[in-house]
């Protein structure tokens, strides 16, 4: 089978002096990706890259440019799941760790464990040798000026807070048939301390299964865990291998029954690719290797 991977750099009212930036870094989390798959990678490694790629991006809320809560700390998210055994590690709520989705992996690969969270999520990084970092190596300007005037005045000046959020996420398939998803955000602006969205959580920040396909989700993660977006997109594959009409679909129950607001990635077990949301905007980056085709750009 040829490999495809497909990655999102959120879905939300994207600035147009953001948009060539989100382009740039869904480009180069894409080809990182499709480099290992076109190697021989594994689903599982194309994703972890990619989604490395993005959390080391200072562009997107993940890692590097994650977002400040209400107390002016930075906790993150991130996910990744095995479509082969339906096997996935996520850490929650998690601090002063740069890429999250490389502990996340570790948890999946060591330990019967799926999700550990806050402060024993850090503690199994540390004990696995990950570097911990300062607050400020994640921060950027325009957040510290955003919490600055939300100090102020307890208004978001960049974006409204729930106007979708640019989490990264990745879908891959490799040469093997497997498939692999992953997700990573810092969440989303101002939230409570402790609060944890759709992200990590497995069947609405992202589902794999070789049966059908993988997906990962972006946007407001309370309403995308109402109805658990990405198992719900991934079984609108079953008998119909259609990933647009699936994530479009998807998306519509997200509307109709929470109105909420979101964008979806899949990939299905023949290897198209597919992508759909209903924010003004949708960062992405796909290459296609059953059809030979490839993509960069922002969705309207």
């Amino acid at each position: 089978m040829k490999p495809s991977i497909i990655v999102h750099g959120g879905a939300w009212d994207i600035p147009d002096a953001l948009v060539d930036a989100h382009i740039s870094g869904c480009r180069k989390a894409s080809e990182y990706g499709y480099d290992l798959l076109s190697r021989g990678g594994t689903a599982l490694d194309a994703v972890e890259a990619a989604i490395a790629s993005m959390e080391d991006d200072p562009t997107f809320d993940a890692g590097v440019g994650s977002v400040l809560n209400q107390v002016g700390k930075v906790e993150m998210d991130a996910i990744i799941m095995d479509g082969s055994t339906l096997r996935s590690g996520a850490v929650a709520a998690v601090r002063n760790i740069k890429n999250p989705i490389h502990v996340a992996r570790r948890l999946l690969d060591t330990t019967q464990f799926s999700m550990l969270a806050g402060e024993g999520a850090f503690d199994f990084a540390m004990k696995c040798g990950f570097a911990e970092c300062n607050e400020e190596d994640l921060l950027v300007g325009r957040e510290l000026d955003d919490y600055r005037e939300f100090l102020k005045t307890g208004v978001l000046r960049t974006r409204r807070f729930f106007s979708g959020a640019d989490t990264v996420g990745a879908c891959a398939i490799d040469s093997e048939g497997h498939l692999a998803c992953a997700t990573s955000t810092g969440g989303t602006p101002r939230k409570m301390a402790g609060r944890v969205g759709d992200s990590p959580i497995i069947g609405s920040g992202a589902y794999a299964d070789d049966t059908l396909g993988a997906a990962s989700s972006t946007g407001w993660g309370e309403k995308i865990m109402a109805v658990v977006l990405a198992k719900t997109a991934i079984d609108m594959l079953a008998g119909n291998d259609d990933p647009r009409a699936a994530s479009e679909r998807a998306i519509n129950i997200l509307k109709t029954r929470v109105e909420g607001l979101g964008g979806l990635i899949i990939i299905s077990k023949s290897g198209k690719v597919g992508y759909f949301h209903n924010t003004p905007r949708m960062a992405f980056a796909f290459a296609e290797g059953i059809s030979g085709s490839s993509k960069t750009g922002i969705s309207l």
